[in-house]
């Protein structure tokens, strides 16, 4: 009893300190993303600016800030942080799904393919120039293909109403890698039309010049209902850290609630890539970095990954685009830079300690 009363202080602990700090690091992020770029805009000008924009007409005077600062700040910087907040939001918690579904920290959406198969379906859709015909094609077939790819490795690894972890993981392992093909046939065969292709090449390394309002609300609806069935079923992820027979034991219909947590990460992931291309790592470094300050508990952990991720993802855009002025360093490059060495300590740590059964 006593065990239960302080693993819950635990818990409250962490909401009530850790979510706060998130919160705004997030804001300080927003911020200085806006206010950092090729032409600077002083930070206080930044926040009147969106609280003009937020709150009612007449509470905010902008005497004194130009016209040109206002449009630079709602029109052109805004819409690219707010996505990149959506965007980092969404892959950390579905990390932090496939983290707590596969309880292994190694975990992340690429690992069941999805983020190839939303990779893919983008690709087509260069490819067909049905992304040159109309803004929403690109998210929509982005979308379409994470879900295809979720359900294309859920089929394959159900055998008779059960879905091994184990054999789950390794049909997404190989239709991850296939997708990869076919998105590489396509880029090769369009290699003759220059355009098409550096247009791909350039998207599949992640980026998010060019953004907005019209992609924060392509992506917001799928964004929204992903972390609404998230945040429904913290509970029995946090059971089914304790082993699948154990969450069956303690009521948990295992197959229903691993189809919803599946379905939901491949909402998630199809909404980030189809605004921002590939960026690998976010649903790797951020869910893992918060378990260990944080604790395990999702409750806390899925909206201290979403805040967390949007923070890491407005920062490293950031880094994209001022490390090497005029130019822009493609977003999944600095992602990479920062993933890559913690997935190698993570690997260095794990290796032989952990089995999926």
């Amino acid at each position: 009893m006593s065990s239960d009363a302080g693993s819950e202080s635990r818990i409250r602990t962490a909401a009530w300190i850790g979510l706060p700090l998130l919160a705004v690091l997030l804001a300080a992020a927003v911020v200085a993303a806006i206010a950092i770029g090729s032409t600077g805009i002083p930070w206080v000008t930044v926040v009147r600016v969106l609280a003009a924009r937020v709150l009612p007409d007449g509470w905010i005077d902008l005497g004194g800030v130009s016209e040109a600062d206002q449009v630079i700040i709602w029109m052109i910087r805004m819409p690219r942080v707010v996505v990149a907040a959506l965007a980092g939001g969404a892959l950390g918690v579905a990390g932090t799904q496939m983290q707590g579904l596969f309880r292994n920290p190694l975990a992340e959406p690429s690992v069941i393919g999805i983020s190839q198969g939303a990779a893919l379906g983008a690709v087509v859709t260069f490819v067909s120039g049905l992304a040159a015909a109309a803004v929403f094609w690109l998210p929509l077939f982005a979308f379409a293909g994470a879900l295809a790819a979720l359900a294309t490795v859920y089929t394959i690894a159900t055998r008779a109403g059960r879905t091994p972890v184990a054999t789950l993981l390794l049909a997404g392992i190989a239709l991850g890698a296939l997708a990869t093909a076919v998105s590489s046939l396509l880029i090769s065969l369009s290699v003759v039309n220059w355009q098409v292709a550096n247009e791909i090449v350039f998207w599949m390394m992640g980026g998010l010049d060019n953004r907005t309002w019209t992609h924060v609300w392509m992506c917001l609806p799928p964004l929204a209902l992903g972390v609404l069935g998230a945040r429904w079923y913290t509970r029995d992820l946090d059971l089914l850290l304790l082993g699948e027979e154990t969450a069956a034991s303690l009521g948990v219909e295992v197959e229903r609630v691993r189809r919803v947590i599946l379905t939901t990460a491949a909402m998630l992931t199809g909404a980030a890539v189809a605004v921002s291309g590939v960026i690998g790592f976010v649903g790797l470094i951020v869910p893992h970095m918060l378990r260990l300050v944080l604790g395990p508990s999702h409750r806390v952990l899925l909206p201290a990954a979403m805040l967390g991720g949007a923070s890491f993802l407005i920062l490293c855009d950031l880094l994209a685009r001022t490390i090497n002025p005029p130019e822009e360093i493609r977003l999944g490059i600095i992602t990479a830079a920062f993933g890559a060495p913690f997935f190698l300590y993570l690997l260095r740590r794990q290796w032989g300690g952990y089995s999926l059964q």
